[in-house]
């Protein structure tokens, strides 16, 4: 039996695991400081409803597809989004949902990409251009709050519609076009420029080239100059890269990308129009922000020794819990308790023998510095609630 992960899958243990929570912990409280309510939605949908009118989107084309016993065609879901076309009936709106958990996509393992990996992501359902700066200021937040550098950049697919009409490109062939375009900052210039010829669009890599300023004779430009001047109210720097187009064919509005150490995109998302309603979203992928972050857990964790005082340490166990401080019980061995600490890097250890029930005063050991005391059940207490530093 090969009890070994599926290609593009992992375990997580251990330190990476809970560096893992802590980051999701983090996402969720700020996702909540901004009014998002939680929401969860199956892994496993049916097959049309998952492809939807997308079908030829590079993701949309990579899910998973699977049949139950009634031979229904069934998918996994490749995102979060598109579930929001059930999941936004009947609310008042705005209606602000977020949602966290694993998404599926079968494709070649490439750089940080996995076949599963997590998603934590915010919509706002009945959205303005207010509402995109909001969401962008979330991001912000939590990218600090996670000593993570980032630059956020944004454009705007009308934008580039209209910078195809104005082109006179072929409107059956502005998906392809745009496809291109948005691999600028992926390929060698010429080699999107040999890709554009299919469609008669290479002169538009010129266009791509100009200012900032340039963009303004747009009409749509104006949404751009918008979504900045609230963007600036929040505090919120981003960067115009009028190339930029993102995959998904459902964005019809603003779009956003947010690059960091690594060479994959961290954080994206954009606008779209779900059950004829304006919506804007983004999506945290939780196993690149693991890579980046430089967070320190700070949550103590206590090893109890019990030397044949079990009473006592359940005792105690059951006080450090009622003060939400973790611990675990080690019967006896204390060598092999103290082993245990270690792998586990658990930095503090009480030992509780008869010596120091009689005495009403218990050992702590810090386990990175190795200095010992003694002091009292309230003491003791009081000291384990300590943030470690």
């Amino acid at each position: 039996m090969n009890i070994e992960t599926v290609k593009g899958f992992k375990d997580f243990t251990g330190e990476e695991a809970e560096k893992r929570e802590e980051i999701r912990r983090i996402i969720i409280e700020n996702f909540e400081l901004y009014g998002f309510q939680p929401a969860e939605a199956p892994i496993i949908e049916y097959k049309e409803f998952v492809e939807g009118d997308n079908s030829n989107d590079k993701a949309v084309s990579s899910i998973f597809k699977l049949q139950d016993r009634g031979k229904r065609d069934l998918a996994l879901r490749y995102e979060f989004t598109f579930q929001l076309k059930r999941l936004m009936r009947d609310k008042k709106l705005p209606y602000k949902r977020y949602q966290a958990g694993p998404v599926f996509r079968d494709e070649p393992i490439s750089g940080n990409r996995l076949r599963q990996f997590t998603q934590l992501d915010p919509d706002i359902i009945g959205s303005t251009i207010k509402d995109e700066a909001e969401i962008l200021a979330v991001v912000k937040r939590i990218l600090e709050e996670l000593n993570i550098k980032f630059t956020i950049f944004i454009n705007n697919r009308k934008l580039l519609n209209e910078i195809l009409e104005k082109n006179n490109i072929e409107n059956n062939n502005w998906e392809n076009v745009i496809r291109e375009i948005d691999k600028l900052d992926k390929l060698d210039e010429n080699e999107v420029k040999e890709n554009l010829k299919k469609f008669n669009a290479e002169n538009l890599l010129s266009v791509f080239k100009k200012s900032e300023s340039y963009f303004e004779k747009y009409e749509n430009y104006s949404e751009v100059k918008e979504l900045k001047k609230y963007c600036k109210l929040y505090n919120v720097n981003v960067k115009f890269v009028p190339s930029l187009a993102r995959g998904l064919s459902y964005y019809n509005g603003s779009v956003f990308e947010i690059k960091s150490e690594i060479k994959e995109t961290i954080t994206a998302g954009g606008s779209y129009m779900f059950n004829g309603v304006q919506c804007t979203g983004i999506s945290f992928g939780l196993e690149r922000l693991s890579i980046l972050t430089k967070i320190k857990l700070k949550k103590n964790k206590i090893l109890i020794i019990s030397i044949s005082q079990d009473k006592k340490a359940i005792e105690i166990s059951e006080k450090l819990r009622k003060g939400k401080i973790p611990c675990i019980i080690f019967y006896n061995k204390i060598s092999k308790a103290l082993d245990f600490a270690n792998s586990y890097q658990i930095p503090f250890v009480v030992f509780i023998g008869d010596e120091e029930v009689k005495k009403k005063k218990f050992k702590l050991k810090n386990m990175n510095s190795g200095k010992e005391k003694l002091i009292g059940e309230k003491e003791l207490i009081k000291e384990l609630g300590k943030p470690v530093n």
